[in-house]
């Protein structure tokens, strides 16, 4: 097979290059840039942008040319608090539009316009951050005697394999507590993260704990409220941050304030609940009579959940917890229930109580599909990147025939060519500001998933696929044992506790090479400002392999992506202004008058800094 020569189209995306890195204010003029190949033939460039529902066009004026590309630049009124914008090539016979998906000959909705807003993004933290998820039941259990175990709980061995489906799914219990992660956090140190992700704390009747029974104390059976200020404090000492998981669409139907509204139809509480004539007589999450939904038509439920310092929203974010951030589940349904919808209005309130309390907090909403019309209107900051990362990127990286399931669809997970993966990516990314698109958080799995060692199939796949997440714009997100391969078929399955004792005297439950696979890609994307902050250009799209540039205003680098062995690519030879420094990988690019080579072999990643 032979190299394909690749020449680079006009490109704009919201980093550094293009848009000035500050937050705008209304009535801010913010002057956006767009760059065009010397050899594409535009005779002029506009933008088009909207302003109070009307598009407007004014021209862009070219502000520097080479050899090699021109910049133009145009002058955007941020008029209203979200602002969509476009350019329009100007070329022989015709016009191109420039959007979020990239160049297109014909006319496209708004939908994928670039977009601008003057809410407030993730905090700075979150630039640099690599969060770690943690299932507690399941991550390590300390010595210590939290009393008897409950009648729900279903005892297990931490050696026992994980219930995939059916009876004693939510009861299994291994008595993972917030001392064993305490006594763990070496292990995250070395790994390289620096955000610790819990699920669920508050007592419960199941392992996963969405189902809670109260939100004024730490579930006893993880060590109680001393627990989670003791390991927030040895989070902090270190230099980490602690995110909480908190359910403000629903409580568990043994909830102190569900078991009132049901004996005293009276009570202030019973107004928070949905009711309904036929069984079981109220509205439940998806139907699960064991979630009531919450109702915020009720005029004191915001108090009690999200508004104020004394809501639970408040309440963990103060000492002695200290939490940095929320991750709030199924927040997509939170608030709307038939003709209501108080989504926007709740994210706000929450983002407001954060701000007044700890405004380096981080508020992430858990999102499976598409959050696009959820992530610009100032509530959740970013959203749990299902649709814009891990949908697609398990479409590209499974192992045909994979016995994973496809969150939730009842087809398997299908094995699609690079240029799939990359549409869907680029559509997705393309509906929400570059503001939310760089602090999104990126997942391979996570406790409602399969493991990724099942949906790819081998180590050197799970290389490729960690390569991918810790090189792509946005937060990477791991769950807590991927980076020993463990395995699992389903969200549940996938819940394997954490062998600790083939960590630590090399045991074949975990795989020591791909710890330091994931260890050498987080150190990294430390090491590069490009990797955690740059734009993003796809440069090559094929069928078994891709590759793209991240850029910064000091720094140029090109990811190569491989899942099979393909015919490998010449980029164009000005990208580098020197010998390309190997970052991952063994192999050094050959450069010459003809161009970049890389190279077609794989499975496999490799990282270059070009300029």
């Amino acid at each position: 097979m032979s190299a394909v020569s690749y020449q680079l189209g006009p490109h704009h995306d919201g980093s550094e290059l293009y848009v000035p890195r500050a937050t705008p204010r209304l009535g801010d003029v913010v002057p956006v840039r767009v760059r065009v190949p010397a050899d594409y033939p535009e005779t002029a460039v506009w933008l088009r942008a909207v302003r109070d529902g009307e598009p407007r066009l004014s021209a862009a004026r070219l502000e520097s040319a080479d050899e090699h590309e021109r910049w133009y630049v145009a002058d955007l009124l941020i008029h209203n608090p979200v602002v969509s914008y476009r350019f329009l090539l100007d070329v022989p016979g015709g016009y191109r539009w420039l959007t979020g998906r990239g160049v297109v000959d014909r006319d496209v909705p708004d939908a994928a316009d670039f977009r601008l807003t003057v809410h407030e993004p993730a905090p700075a933290w979150m630039d640099d951050a690599v969060v770690y998820q943690v299932f507690p039941d399941r991550f390590a259990r300390s010595d210590e005697d939290h009393g008897p175990l409950p009648e729900w709980a279903l005892p297990a061995d931490w050696s026992d394999e994980p219930i995939a489906a059916g009876p004693g799914v939510a009861q299994q219990f291994y008595g993972g507590d917030l001392p064993g992660v305490e006594q763990h956090l070496d292990h995250l140190e070395r790994l390289g993260v620096d955000t610790l992700y819990l699920t669920p704390i508050f007592p419960a009747r199941s392992n996963h704990r969405y189902d809670a029974s109260t939100f004024d104390e730490v579930d006893p059976l993880l060590g109680g409220d001393e627990a989670l200020a003791s390991l927030s404090s040895a989070v902090h000492a270190r230099g980490l941050r602690i995110m909480g998981d908190f359910t403000t669409n629903h409580t568990g139907d043994g909830h102190e304030w569900f078991r009132r509204a049901q004996a005293d139809p009276t009570s202030v509480e019973h107004d928070f609940y949905y009711w309904t004539p036929g069984e079981p007589g109220y509205v439940g999450w998806l139907e699960h009579s064991s979630l009531p939904k919450l109702n915020y038509n009720a005029p004191a439920l915001a108090g009690r959940m999200v508004a104020g310092p004394d809501s639970v929203i408040g309440r963990w974010l103060a000492q002695p917890f200290g939490i940095d951030g929320w991750r709030i589940d199924v927040a997509n349904m939170t608030g709307r229930y038939a003709a209501d919808d108080f989504t926007h209005e709740i994210a706000r309130t929450i983002r407001a109580t954060m701000r007044d309390l700890n405004p380096e907090a981080v508020l992430v909403s858990e999102h499976f599909h598409d959050a696009a019309s959820d992530l610009a209107q100032g509530g959740w900051h970013v959203n749990m990147n299902y649709s814009a990362f891990t949908r697609p990127a398990w479409t590209w990286l499974a192992e045909p025939g994979t016995a994973a399931s496809f969150m939730g669809l009842p087809v398997p997970v299908p094995h699609l060519p690079g240029p799939a993966m990359v549409a869907t990516m680029r559509e997705f990314d393309a509906t929400v500001p570059w503001a939310v698109t760089r602090h999104q958080w990126n997942m391979l799995g996570s406790h409602d998933t399969a493991r990724l060692r099942t949906v790819v199939g081998t180590p050197a796949m799970q290389e490729v696929s960690a390569g991918l997440l810790l090189t792509y714009p946005g937060t990477p997100v791991l769950f807590a044992g991927d980076e020993g391969g463990l395995t699992g078929v389903n969200g549940e399955h996938a819940r394997v506790p954490m062998p600790w004792d083939d960590i630590e005297d090399g045991g074949p439950r975990w795989d020591a090479a791909t710890f330091e696979v994931y260890r050498a890609l987080i150190a990294l994307r430390r090491s590069s400002r490009a990797l955690r902050d740059g734009g993003l250009r796809w440069v090559v799209v094929e069928d078994d392999g891709v590759a793209y540039l991240r850029e910064t205003a000091d720094e140029r680098v090109l990811v190569v992506l491989a899942r099979a062995s393909w015919s490998g690519a010449v980029l164009p030879r000005h990208l580098a202004d020197h010998e390309p420094e190997v970052l991952y990988g063994a192999r050094a690019l050959r450069v010459d008058d003809d161009g970049i080579a890389l190279p077609g072999d794989g499975p496999g990643v490799g990282v270059w800094r070009l300029a």
